[in-house]
């Protein structure tokens, strides 16, 4: 926007530029939960009342920081969505390339597992004796892992894991941790979700556990417009900018932008391919190319009366 206003040239369409809330949804779930309200995917009154792991909810929160706005979702129709981001992922900076023209976005299945146990003497209780709702837990990411691995195309992560009463010398009375299911196909990830549930709940009957899994988020793949993802890789050619078509392993608000215009990405190099790490880098030469292809693709679309 600003570099159009710099040329003093006023384009024929409006453009906006958006900044979604809560698009990594570590506090609040599901993530990209600001982008998910906008185009539809849930109410404003139901995203307000997500609450994170204190009861704090999203709408103390955004009041708080001063970003309660009047404006309610939908209060203009977009035409098209573009965003551009790092890869988050190894596969440009290996291959030295410049541009990553992204076609769409794997689904991602989200859970929170609770086993529940009896808490006992770690040193008097016999290991057959035991409701160990650690060992659960345990066995649970042990699975996952090996489910992930047999599959060769679905991933698995477990984030996050608290025992209680959380002390070395008593036995777990509960597990509480996160699950992250990920795949580009949305007949594997419903299977992997079906496969994890039948997992846990027989381990529980097995090892006289309780266990309750509660769905956090899920997402089915995106698959973008191929229009302008031929947009952006024809624009990256002009520039002389080296490129190839792939699919995003993280989500992203375009996934959830896609419900209601037709939209495209566009992904620079991650240095190592490492993100969520303060290691995290992009050259700036890379995030140059990567504004100016954003930049020139824009200018296209705001050409088109």
């Amino acid at each position: 926007a600003r570099a159009f206003h710099t040329a003093g040239r006023s384009p024929s369409r409006p453009l906006l530029v958006a900044a979604f809330t809560n698009e990594e949804g570590v506090r609040f779930q599901p993530d990209m939960l600001g982008s998910l309200c906008f185009a539809g995917g849930i109410s404003p009154e139901e995203a307000l009342a997500v609450t994170d792991r204190d009861e704090v909810s999203l709408e103390e929160s955004l009041k708080e920081i001063g970003y309660d706005g009047p404006l309610a979702p939908g209060f203009f129709a977009p035409g098209e969505y573009l965003e551009l981001h790092v890869e988050q992922g190894p596969v440009l900076d290996r291959e030295g390339l410049s541009i990553g023209v992204v076609e769409g976005v794997q689904g991602i299945s989200w859970w929170k597992i609770t086993f529940t146990g009896t808490a006992n003497h770690a040193g008097t209780t016999p290991t057959a004796l035991r409701a160990d709702a650690g060992y659960g837990a345990a066995r649970t990411i042990v699975f996952l892992r090996d489910l992930a691995l047999s599959s060769g195309k679905t991933l698995a992560t477990v984030g996050t894991l608290f025992f209680e009463p959380g002390a070395v010398n008593i036995i777990p009375s509960k597990a509480v941790f996160t699950a992250d299911i990920r795949d580009p196909s949305e007949e594997r990830l419903a299977e992997a979700d079906e496969k994890l549930k039948a997992f846990a709940e027989d381990l529980a009957a097995e090892e006289g556990l309780e266990v309750s899994l509660e769905r956090l988020a899920r997402f089915s793949p995106v698959v973008f417009s191929s229009t302008l993802c031929d947009m952006v890789e024809e624009t990256a050619r002009e520039l002389d900018l080296s490129s190839r078509r792939m699919t995003s392993g993280a989500g992203h608000d375009a996934q959830m932008m896609a419900r209601i215009c037709p939209t495209a990405m566009i992904f620079v190099p991650s240095r190592g391919g490492i993100s969520h790490n303060p290691a995290e880098h992009t050259d700036r030469k890379d995030l140059l190319a990567g504004a100016e292809v954003l930049l020139r693709t824009a200018e296209k679309l705001l050409a088109k009366e």
